[in-house]
């Protein structure tokens, strides 16, 4: 591939040099393998499963220890609510209501989702501010068809010159309706942050945003900052980044080659949420929480949510401590056998470290290595929830080449289901990854860790996309939770539906743990 002197200098702009652009069209020809299940994740078999007794334990453990610790919450919150509209552009463009009713459109499409939509219509919370900017506009819309009213109803919510959601980030759209004000998912982290995330009465949270929509989130924050501290009795530090423009990646043709624009320019897009490992690596905290920004609740449920967050931060500590006197002890004593069995069958049965059958041929002191190379690693506790026709990637234990096994967050688009084995292996899931993840990135000396260096870049994901009308081949980074944290030492915990409450769909906001009235 030659590059212009154009290319080189769009290239040097992003930060990105060209053998990662040579290694990235690579990979486009080189393909990327499927995983090598080996097994579904299940309870007693990769998945730990507390009871009642347990939870308050860790619960009260996590408490104990909270104000000695440096807290905070990651939110990736960058993503535009334009998916979450997608069906009713659609019915903006295809309806005509001199033409037909609402109820001969849905009969026509087969779309639940505009029927799902018009029946709620009264309990969404942008319901009022939308009726009240149609009134404005047409003084008599209480007079007109009511297929009218709908269609004018929807097309007032997307317009760009009215309320334009389409093109609002996720994290700033009205998520829910209290009585005296409409709240977003934006603010109700913040909320939630309080029951978890605060340490001495302080909570703190990054939030990966937009560059774009950074003024709006600003402003936001100066709206609510005062009510939500004044409910809560905590103050908020609130941070932002951006995607860096250094983790695009090259798209090309269906022959791999570099796809060029109309103008003549090579195309780069967005690596995918798998480039936010760069942010997370730049958050220095004791422990990290991780929650999407659409995962949100209303009030009422909010305590039980953040009691499994607080269950899964103390399973988080109590292992962590185990693993930093572990790491103490094979730097500073004279190691016996004994003591390299004891940590041996800690790695093996609480972190899920997988030992080859050759380790015990080692000398000692290549035993040694290896336990403090498994030891020094990041962790992740990761919640789990069961499998109820949810989409999302699931908990499995997967090969790699070197035939070392590992717990790993893997999506369906990574497993080959027309082999037989491996799709009977997907079939057998019985839980799902909801992102609810607790971490440490910090060693027994308080370093902390590159965590660029533990990811599995052959987890990456290629695409199939449009652009200026013709087929593009995109190349998605390894995903934050996927391979980005394909080396770190991993639990998996299980816990309730009630912790995932995500709002891909405009009408999942008429779900009960987004209805403020269910209360």
């Amino acid at each position: 591939m030659t590059l212009t002197e154009k290319d080189q200098k769009l290239i040097e702009n992003k930060g990105i040099s060209e053998e990662q652009v040579m290694r990235q069209i690579e990979t486009f020809k080189r393909g990327i393998p499927f995983v090598n299940l080996q097994a579904a994740a299940t309870i007693g078999n990769g998945i730990m499963q507390c009871n009642e007794k347990e939870k308050t334990e860790f619960i009260t453990h996590f408490e104990k220890r909270k104000n000695e610790l440096d807290l905070l919450k990651f939110v990736p919150a960058s993503g535009a609510a334009t998916r979450m509209f997608k069906a009713l552009f659609e019915f903006i463009l295809d309806y005509d209501p001199e033409k037909e009713t609402v109820n001969a459109y849905v009969n026509r499409t087969k779309s639940e989702l505009i029927r799902t939509f018009f029946i709620g219509i009264e309990k969404f919370p942008f319901y009022e501010q939308v009726m009240e900017g149609l009134k404005e506009e047409h003084q008599d819309f209480d007079s007109l068809p009511d297929h009218y009213q709908k269609f004018y109803f929807v097309k007032m919510m997307l317009d760009q010159d009215h309320f334009n959601f389409g093109d609002y980030p996720k994290g700033l759209l009205p998520f829910h309706k209290y009585k005296d004000h409409v709240a977003t998912a934006f603010e109700e982290h913040l909320y939630e942050a309080a029951l978890y995330d605060a340490s001495n009465d302080k909570a703190k949270l990054h939030f990966t945003i937009s560059e774009d929509h950074s003024n709006r989130f600003d402003d936001e924050f100066d709206q609510i900052e005062s009510r939500v501290e004044n409910s809560t009795g905590v103050s908020f530090d609130i941070s932002f980044s951006y995607q860096k423009e250094s983790t695009d990646t090259i798209a090309v043709t269906p022959n791999d080659e570099p796809f060029r624009l109309d103008n003549g320019e090579i195309l780069f897009r967005p690596g995918g949420h798998g480039a936010l490992i760069e942010n997370l690596n730049e958050q220095d905290a004791d422990v990290i929480f991780i929650k999407n920004i659409d995962n949100v609740v209303v009030k009422k449920y909010k305590q039980e949510v953040a009691d499994y967050k607080r269950m899964l931060a103390g399973i988080l500590l109590s292992l962590r401590e185990k693993v930093f006197q572990y790491a103490a002890q094979l730097e500073e004593e004279l190691v016996t056998a004994e003591t390299i069995n004891e940590i041996r069958k800690f790695l093996e049965e609480r972190l899920n470290v997988y030992v080859k059958p050759e380790f015990y041929k080692f000398k000692e002191e290549y035993q040694v290595e290896f336990l403090k190379d498994k030891l020094h690693a990041p962790i992740r506790i990761c919640g789990m929830v069961k499998n109820e026709g949810e989409p999302g990637g699931g908990p499995f234990w997967i090969k790699d080449e070197d035939g070392n096994i590992s717990l790993q967050i893997i999506e369906s688009a990574q497993i080959d289901t027309q082999n037989k084995f491996q799709n009977d292996i997907l079939k057998a899931s019985s839980h799902f990854n909801p992102v609810d993840i607790v971490c440490s990135v910090k060693d027994h000396n308080g370093k902390k860790f590159d965590l660029l260096e533990y990811i599995d870049e052959k987890q990456a994901f290629i695409t199939n996309k449009t652009k200026e009308g013709r087929e593009v081949k995109a190349l998605e980074k390894p995903g934050l939770w996927n391979g980005g944290m394909a080396h770190w030492n991993t639990v998996f915990v299980e816990v309730p539906l009630i912790t995932f409450n995500p709002v891909k769909t405009v009408v999942d906001l008429l779900k009960r743990t987004h209805q403020v009235k269910d209360e």
